[in-house]
């Protein structure tokens, strides 16, 4: 079962060097969600041979445009594209607003249900549910309201033992898988533990937009499989990076470090850094399995499910 990532924009604030602005696709068992969308992820997009018209949802971090701009031509091109299917978009409550002028300045009528739903800016907080994700918030520290989002595969069914299958009637093997114990005829009763293995550990991917240093996110990442963390800067630049609200790659590390994650993958690099290595040899200091997110590169996220 598929969970990956693949970045399709890595760039801070203005397109330069071969970067453009923030944009991520995140497929989770088949299924396509969209993590920002700055101006250009379209082309990205079709650059990465993706379909567009399979992405479920967008998440929309904060209101700075190179996280947003690219959002209106997505929805305007899944429009003309005749999507029928609904589109969920997830981002700050004026999101909504800048939108619906859009709509409305261009007489535009969609062909398809657009759901968009205010995100609550509290590190915890429910975003999205259904039977296979859990979509939870995390409160970034920036200059306007920033939200960033922890991905999270819901438990799967445990998985039956095969020397055990022919022992189970099919009309009982859902039940079983689901956690129960075997019922026979007879009434006499095998425990679940005989029959069953466990299911994998769910895998998880964080995605941490524009942010200062933020320690009190530590319980929230702990044990993240794959963490995605904002390194606009050098520690050079502790300063500017303090100033503008924006992260060293140092301090992207130490929060990798102390929330135990699988893997940093470090992002939203400063136009002013043609070579982004320095970044990565800061970070690798403090936290070794740290890597660099690349335009139309595909990262896996924790171990694969066979």
């Amino acid at each position: 079962m598929r969970f990956e990532v693949t970045t399709l924009g890595t760039g801070a604030a203005l397109p330069a060097r071969g970067r453009y602005p923030s944009a991520q696709l995140l497929n989770i068992h088949e299924r396509l969600f969209l993590i920002d969308c700055g101006e250009g992820t379209q082309e990205r997009l079709r650059m990465a041979q993706v379909n567009m018209g399979r992405i479920e949802r967008v998440f929309i971090s904060h209101m700075h445009g190179d996280h947003y701009l690219g959002l209106m031509g997505l929805i305007s091109s899944l429009h003309l594209l005749g999507r029928t299917a609904p589109l969920g978009v997830h981002g700050p409550r004026e999101l909504r607003e800048v939108i619906e002028v859009q709509l409305r300045a261009s007489g535009t009528y969609l062909r398809y249900p657009l759901h968009i739903q205010p995100v609550e800016h509290v590190s915890g907080a429910v975003v999205f549910r259904d039977n296979q994700v859990e979509v939870t918030g995390l409160a970034l520290r920036h200059r306007v309201e920033c939200t960033g989002f922890l991905f999270r595969e819901m438990p799967g069914p445990r998985k039956l033992l095969k020397e055990k299958v022919a022992s189970i009637p099919h009309y009982a093997r859902q039940g079983v898988k689901m956690g129960g114990d075997l019922v026979l005829p007879d009434g006499s009763v095998v425990p679940n533990s005989e029959l069953t293995a466990p299911p994998p550990p769910p895998r998880s991917y964080a995605y941490c937009s524009d942010t200062a240093y933020a320690p009190e996110l530590v319980p929230f990442l702990r044990g993240t499989d794959l963490l995605y963390h904002e390194a606009t800067f050098s520690e050079a630049l502790a300063a500017r990076a303090k100033e503008t609200m924006h992260s060293t790659a140092r301090q992207a590390a130490t929060l990798a470090r102390d929330a135990g994650v699988g893997q940093l993958m470090l992002g939203h690099f400063s136009s002013r850094y043609k070579d982004v290595s320095v970044l990565l040899h800061e970070a690798t200091e403090v936290f070794p399995e740290t890597l660099l997110s690349e335009e139309g590169s595909t990262f896996q996220v924790g171990r694969p499910h066979l």
